[in-house]
């Protein structure tokens, strides 16, 4: 079924070249013999038969944690102009096209350049982008959140999340410090910080101490 396929195909082809394209009669034998070699050719290394290859999408659900949600919401405007942006954005996300969820609030953050949330979430969504690490953008996202809005405390929260995820835990144990010396004591946010900066304590390398008494 697929060589007749591939017949009535070839001339169809040939007849459109010679009645649309207007095909010089002394070029006939050369076009007839190109296409009898490109049938040749799929003959030789073509397998329609072959299954089709599902292939995996380069960007995984996996690396965006739902968990930045919840903490974002504690520290963010829940129901102003960042809010519907970022919602789509998650959705774009979960979905894995975390490229597409970093675009999406480029655009947002062009619309509304004075949204501090809007930064702060275009700056986690370059993180999710970059694996986990954060690069000189998200840097600059975070950076342009707290210019905007100086006591927000998602700017210094989610660059010290980005620090410590890349490996650099001096600054994000800097940052959350300074963060919590600054929050009241009912902020939504504070146990979640005590707890990451605790936990930072815990893996802390213990300097070894000299061994007591004399042989």
């Amino acid at each position: 079924m697929g060589w007749i396929i591939l017949v009535g195909f070839l001339a169809l082809v040939f007849g459109g070249l010679l009645w649309v394209g207007k095909l010089p009669r002394l070029t006939y034998e050369l076009t007839g013999a190109a296409l009898l070699l490109g049938v040749a050719g799929y003959a030789w290394q073509g397998q329609p038969g072959m299954a089709g290859v599902s292939v995996e999408p380069a960007e995984k659900p996996e690396s965006f944690n739902e968990d930045s949600i919840k903490s974002r919401d504690e520290m963010g405007e829940r129901f102003g102009t960042a809010r519907e942006w970022l919602i789509f954005s998650d959705a774009l996300n979960r979905s894995g096209k975390h490229g597409a969820a970093a675009n999406y609030l480029r655009n947002g953050v062009k619309e509304h350049p004075e949204d501090p949330d809007l930064w702060v979430g275009l700056g986690n969504a370059l993180v999710v982008h970059a694996d986990g690490i954060i690069t000189p953008a998200a840097q600059f996202a975070f950076q342009r959140a707290a210019n905007i809005s100086p006591e927000h405390p998602g700017p210094p929260f989610f660059l010290g999340l980005a620090f410590a995820q890349s490996g650099k835990i001096d600054q994000a144990r800097a940052i959350w410090t300074e963060l919590l010396d600054r929050s009241t004591e009912d902020a939504p946010w504070r146990a979640d910080l005590e707890s990451r900066l605790a936990e930072m304590e815990r893996m802390q390398p213990q300097p070894a101490t000299a061994s007591q008494g004399a042989e």
